[in-house]
């Protein structure tokens, strides 16, 4: 599935929790907005060229969101409490679940996995990435969420590799939130800081796990 396809199932699922009542132009106006969000950012943006990139006038935008930060949440909170968090943890659910040898093992499916994700739901998540440092609001609804279903199991992991001696004996806190810190700080890298930079993908990923293992690691 390309990237515009996802997008185009993301709006269309966006609609269906609206109960089908977006409109053809509503639908144009998400679809731009999410180009234009995606590219510049919500204080880069503005509604007169979401506007004309979805054909529509400017006061057609306002008939149907007060406001341009109306605009951003109705794309945005449904999303992360219908459909993405649905989504992530449906398929991060294998990666959660599986029995890994090491912990580094565990490492790289979780990299991987999640590369594969957000290059499936590119602008969806440059969107989620760039705001939700800035919009108080998204950060409660990831919260409640996302990141409370996700870090209890995570914490069960990183807890039972403890207890093989794999890990540094630190609050499970610490150590995932500095896990967390260097993976996403590489993912932002890859697509929002350098996504035309050279990248041999496999050996980031391998050169970002020693990263982490050479901070934790108990050996």
């Amino acid at each position: 599935m390309s990237q515009q396809e996802s997008m185009e199932q993301w709006i269309h699922e966006l609609n269906n929790i609206d109960d089908g009542k977006m409109t053809q132009k509503q639908f144009k106006i998400i679809e731009a907005a999410i180009e234009v969000f995606a590219e510049k950012g919500y204080a880069g943006s503005s509604t007169s060229e979401i506007a004309q990139k979805a054909g529509v006038a400017e006061g057609t935008i306002f008939r149907h969101y007060k406001t341009k930060k109306d605009l951003l949440l109705s794309i945005v909170s449904p999303m992360m409490s219908k459909l993405i968090a649905p989504f992530i943890i449906k398929n991060f659910k294998e990666v959660l679940e599986s029995d890994y040898p090491t912990y580094e093992d565990f490492l790289y499916a979780l990299m991987i996995n999640r590369l594969e994700f957000v290059r499936k739901h590119h602008k969806i998540i440059k969107i989620m990435l760039q705001e939700i440092p800035f919009q108080p609001h998204l950060q409660t609804e990831f919260k409640q969420h996302i990141g409370t279903h996700i870090f209890q199991r995570l914490s069960e992991i990183a807890e039972y590799f403890k207890s093989k001696g794999e890990i540094i004996e630190l609050p499970t806190q610490e150590l995932l939130r500095y896990t967390a810190s260097v993976m996403i700080g590489m993912i932002a890298t890859r697509f929002l800081l350098m996504p035309d930079q050279p990248w041999d993908e496999e050996k980031e990923v391998r050169d970002t796990i020693r990263l982490i293992m050479n901070g934790i690691s108990a050996k």
